[in-house]
């Protein structure tokens, strides 16, 4: 007896194997840190408290 293959069911199942994969390394991905000056932010909220 010969094995028929559901080959259409198959690349559904690669597909969504990949899918899957891709998903969770976009969710295990760091963003890059960024060098934030706290202090620059709060003295440009107080000018826009004065000026306002």
């Amino acid at each position: 007896m010969t094995v028929t293959r559901l080959k259409r069911k198959a690349r559904r199942n690669v597909s969504r194997a990949k899918n899957r994969i891709k998903n969770i390394k976009r969710l295990n991905a760091k963003p890059t840190i960024k060098n934030v000056d706290v202090e620059a932010i709060k003295k440009s909220f107080e000018e826009k408290k004065q000026n306002s």
